[in-house]
């Protein structure tokens, strides 16, 4: 082969290959559904799905259960401000009853000091809002749903146990009776002068329980106040509101008087679905609402019930008017904390 032949069969391999690379280089035109769509209309069907997912609406038994838990979520933030803001307001309610008896049982004139401004405070407070002290912003309370929540941990836990182990229920009426008996005895005991007596030994546990959240440890001399404390803890675990239910002295002066209707919870019992229990079932008080209803003063005004209730036919005046669970919580919440700051039961303040 010549060279010329050889220059020719070059130039024309190379003019084959300049065609058929700008052949590559276009657009086929023939081709009407081009490979890349179909991943691009696959993006686009997922992203209106899940646009979908999201405006959906939650069913029923969803929109309960998120409630609940909001509700909760709301009480356990309220109790552990209060835990944290005013551990002391149980123990200066208590002082100002104490206070009350002994200056009665000596004679003396009923001075309005501090222990007897925050027992005024409290009880009036009680009587407008219920007990919602008792069941959002007492330490002894807090402290007392803290342990039978760590007590229902290491039962499922540790012990794989299906249903937390509780005291019975049927227990619950005359036990309840037991902090009136309390009560009954520290009064006599005031009027009678012979309290400072028996204090000497140092046997009163809700100081001891005092001092810890105060953050002093200087419980030499406590012995029998730390043993009864550890006694009821123990009660703690195996009953819910241990304390609050069955020994809690200022529990039983809030049981006592009265509180104003619109202070109530209040029940559809016709609405309500045969054999249910859902809100007896929760009561941490274990109240019998067929009989007992609300205007029961064991009524803690935790307003668990109202969350469990699968029809809503528990609510309040301020529940209806606000149309909102949570924030009437909030203001009663805020209520108790400016009259706590005014009596000077805020640690902080």
């Amino acid at each position: 082969m010549t060279r010329t032949e050889i220059e020719n069969a070059v130039r024309e391999a190379a003019e084959k290959n300049t065609a058929a690379a700008k052949r590559m280089s276009e657009p086929e035109k023939n081709v009407n559904v081009p490979a890349g769509n179909k991943f691009e209309q696959s993006g686009a069907e997922l992203e209106q799905s899940v646009t979908e997912a999201v405006k959906k609406k939650l069913t029923p038994a969803q929109q309960k259960i998120r409630r609940r838990r909001q509700n909760a979520l709301v009480r356990n933030i309220v109790q552990l401000f209060f835990f944290l803001m005013m551990p002391g307001a149980f123990v200066a309610g208590f002082s100002g009853v104490k206070s009350i008896f002994q200056k009665v049982a000596a004679g003396s004139v009923l001075e309005l000091d501090s222990f007897v401004k925050a027992l005024i405070g409290l009880c009036i407070f009680t009587i407008v809002f219920g007990r919602f002290f008792c069941g959002f912003a007492c330490a002894f309370g807090t402290f007392g749903d803290f342990v039978y929540w760590i007590s229902g941990l290491i039962q499922k836990k540790l012990f794989r146990r299906k249903k937390q182990f509780s005291l019975p229920e049927k227990f619950s009426p005359w036990l309840q009776k037991v902090k009136f008996l309390i009560l009954a005895l520290i009064v006599v005991a005031c009027a009678l002068g012979a309290y400072d007596s028996f204090n000497q030994y140092n046997w009163n546990p809700w100081s001891v329980f005092s001092f810890i959240t105060a953050l002093r440890f200087e419980l030499s001399g406590y012995t029998i106040g730390i043993v009864i404390l550890i006694l009821i803890i123990a009660g703690m675990a195996v009953k819910e509101r241990f304390f609050c239910q069955f020994l809690c002295p200022m529990g039983a002066v809030f049981a006592i008087i009265p509180q104003l209707p619109f202070a109530w919870l209040q029940r559809d019992a016709e609405n309500c679905l045969k054999n249910c229990r859902a809100c007896q079932t929760t009561c941490p008080v274990d109240i019998k609402l067929e009989t007992d209803g609300f205007r029961n003063g064991e009524c803690i005004g935790c307003e668990k019930c109202a969350g469990i209730c699968p029809k809503g036919n528990l609510t309040r005046w301020d529940r209806m008017l606000l149309k909102n669970e949570i924030l009437p919580v909030i203001i009663r919440a805020a209520i108790l904390f400016l009259l706590g700051a005014y009596l000077g039961l805020c640690r902080f303040l």
